[in-house]
């Protein structure tokens, strides 16, 4: 009997568990392949004792719709970067990966399957150059993996946050305001940019165009005659002025390596009123709520593909690859290539003039 090890690394995203189910339903067809789960990413090979789940057809049922996941995940420590308290109460961090690929042949492991982002992926090609057979599914709700045309989990948070700009039209309407709706997206501004055409948003602000307050502010102020209007600005939580940077706080947490962002629908809404904007405004910040809940049904058969597709990988023997979709095909890309530049917004995007021709302000 040969045996898989799935892994869920990074924040949750919407349709990861019907990636899970999708490798267990097409692994079920084989007669010698046995499916295992490790709890919170690779943490749960690096515990004592492990923590390790059989997953088979029973296991997975009805997954497919639920948000989260059943082998649940972490975006802290890791194999390359595992927390140690010291005696004197520091924390300091140690490299268990030897260990842990020792382990996982000792529990006679034949492959591993690792559905994360690009921190996760890079986690990936470190283990694979280390002799483990890996392969990897793209999960990020930023979509920020250029190798992809999408990752699942993308488009169930463009539309929560969608969602969120249509439901802040008609406070913002019937008060005479202007929301800043601050969404994710780290440093890439898809979130945003596509919340903001499906929205109807007056100004979509990206980390990508550091913004002009005045050209802000002017487009604003078009928004109001005789004091009446309304507007809503969607905001990427890493947006900021030129000249400026990210909005962020130093985060404490043992293991968590990323900077937390967020801050940026309040600032921009002093940075407005230091220069004399004097219409009333507010900010609402969706934070997580974009990445939990039930994925929508194209993230469950992006899901489905990807997961299906990345257990024939694994038949195939094609390890170091990161599944990837190109439309209108799925195909097998080297993890080097996978996390080797990011997917940013770029003034030359399509969406980018659509949003331009719609009349959107990128405040540059």
């Amino acid at each position: 009997m040969k045996r898989l090890l799935i892994a869920t690394g990074g924040g949750d995203c919407p349709g990861l568990n019907a990636v899970i189910r999708a490798i267990v339903h097409r692994a079920s067809q084989e007669d010698d392949w046995e499916v295992l789960g490790s709890i919170q990413a690779f943490n749960g090979i690096l515990r004592e004792p492990t923590e390790i789940v059989v997953l088979d057809n029973k296991m997975v049922s009805g997954i497919h719709f639920q948000g989260g996941t059943i082998i649940e995940t972490t975006n802290k420590g890791g194999p390359f970067s595992w927390p140690v308290k010291e005696k004197d109460g520091s924390w300091t961090a140690v490299d268990r990966s030897d260990e842990m690929i020792r382990k996982l042949k000792y529990m006679n492991i034949d492959a591993v399957i690792n559905i994360g982002g690009d921190g996760s992926q890079e986690i990936s090609q470190k283990l694979y150059e280390k002799g483990l057979n890996i392969i990897g599914v793209p999960k990020t709700i930023d979509n920020d993996l250029s190798s992809t045309d999408t990752t699942f989990g993308f488009q169930t948070a463009v539309q929560i946050a969608t969602e969120s700009v249509d439901k802040l039209v008609t406070t913002a309407a019937s008060h005479n305001r202007v929301f800043m709706l601050e969404v994710m997206g780290r440093n890439a501004g898809w979130i945003a940019l596509n919340a903001a055409v499906a929205g109807g948003a007056e100004v979509c602000l990206i980390p990508e165009f550091p913004y002009d307050i005045y050209k802000v502010k002017e487009a604003l102020e078009k928004r109001f005659h005789h004091g009446r209007g309304f507007a809503v600005v969607v905001v990427s939580e890493g947006a900021y002025i030129q000249g400026g940077h990210m909005i962020y706080q130093e985060n404490k947490e043992v293991g968590y390596k990323n900077k937390r962002l967020g801050g940026i629908a309040a600032q921009l809404i002093k940075e407005l009123q230091e220069i004399g904007f004097q219409h009333d405004m507010r900010e609402t910040v969706l934070g997580h709520l974009q990445r939990g809940g039930v994925p929508i049904a194209y993230d469950r058969v992006l899901s489905a593909q990807f997961g299906v597709r990345a257990f024939e990988m694994v038949l195939n023997q094609n390890f170091g690859k990161m599944v990837a979709y190109r439309h209108p095909n799925f195909v097998a890309v080297p993890l080097k290539e996978a996390i080797a530049t990011p997917n940013l917004v770029t003034s030359d995007n399509s969406l980018v003039k659509t949003a331009k021709g719609l009349g959107i302000s990128l405040g540059i």
